[in-house]
């Protein structure tokens, strides 16, 4: 049976009350439309961030092919001036980096400010697509200029997106190799259009696929939903798993050397056990 297509929900002229008490709680994505995010909408031209910007050196990723892959790194890692426009990633906070940036964007004010992790400042070249991965943090996607397709799907649905680390192996999401990834068809699929203005909450642990339809600016927003001591310390770009969560994946790697020690028959049987206790201790007991 095919995943189900579904949409993702737009809201107009959202408050910060209406998000914090009833929206966010339902950890889902969502597009807000009508957010006051200042004038950066109509100035972040091409000729306006290369006055501003001037000569700053970036990091971009290159790459020969529109569908990006991370796992088989098929782009490489350059340091170029912004005047120089291709794909980049600059994880930190915008307006540190780039100073006479920061009176043209407003963030929106849906997180307390002790929660800010980073502002990461997004340059997409047409038709170029980033990988299916998640993210540890919440995020705020701000579609400054041009458009964007996103699909996103549920963390409810990791089983069927052939997970390598935090990336999915599918990278044809729109027509994938069924014969190579049968299960795909059950991941379901929420998707929405994003154009200048719009801003997509992105939910902690919501894999999503991002499409540059156009030339266009976005800005990324992350903050930390969990309590500042579940995270990683070391963690400088926002991408490393909760502590708690590592933690668990070193032991479970223990278990299963451990159960290596035992023939086939017997190795199967305890780990199917050892599936079923997940299951039964760890698995949400919410429907979605």
């Amino acid at each position: 049976m095919a995943g189900q297509h579904l949409p993702v929900p737009r809201l107009e002229g959202v408050s910060r009350e209406q998000f914090m008490q009833h929206l966010y709680p339902q950890r889902k994505p969502l597009v807000l439309e009508g957010i006051d995010l200042g004038p950066c909408t109509s100035k972040w031209t091409v000729d306006y961030l290369s006055q501003v910007g001037g000569k700053k050196e970036v990091k971009i990723h290159v790459a020969a092919v529109a569908q990006m892959d991370f796992i088989s790194k098929n782009f490489v890692y350059r340091p170029y001036g912004i005047s120089s426009f291709g794909w980049f990633d600059d994880v930190a906070d915008i307006r540190k980096q780039f100073p006479l940036l920061k009176g043209d964007i407003k963030f929106p004010e849906f997180f307390k400010e002790e929660q800010f992790f980073s502002s990461v400042f997004r340059i997409s070249s047409p038709g170029l697509q980033l990988w299916t991965h998640y993210d540890v943090m919440d995020n705020l996607l701000i579609q400054v200029t041009g458009k964007k397709r996103v699909v996103l799907f549920s963390p409810r649905d990791a089983q069927y997106l052939y997970l390598k680390g935090t990336k999915s192996e599918v990278l044809n999401i729109d027509n994938p190799d069924l014969a190579k990834y049968p299960l795909f068809s059950k991941a379901r699929r929420y998707e929405c259009s994003l154009e200048a203005g719009d801003v997509l909450f992105i939910p902690a642990l919501w894999f999503h696929n991002v499409i540059s339809e156009e030339f266009g600016v976005g800005v990324n927003i992350f903050w930390k939903h969990l309590p500042s001591e579940c995270y990683d310390k070391t963690d400088t770009y926002g991408n490393k798993d909760p502590t708690a969560a590592s933690r668990a994946a070193q032991i479970l790697d223990r278990a299963l050397k451990t159960l290596a020690e035992l023939p086939e028959e017997y190795r199967d049987f305890y780990a199917r056990r050892m599936v079923l206790h997940i299951q039964d201790k760890a698995y949400s007991k919410n429907s979605e």
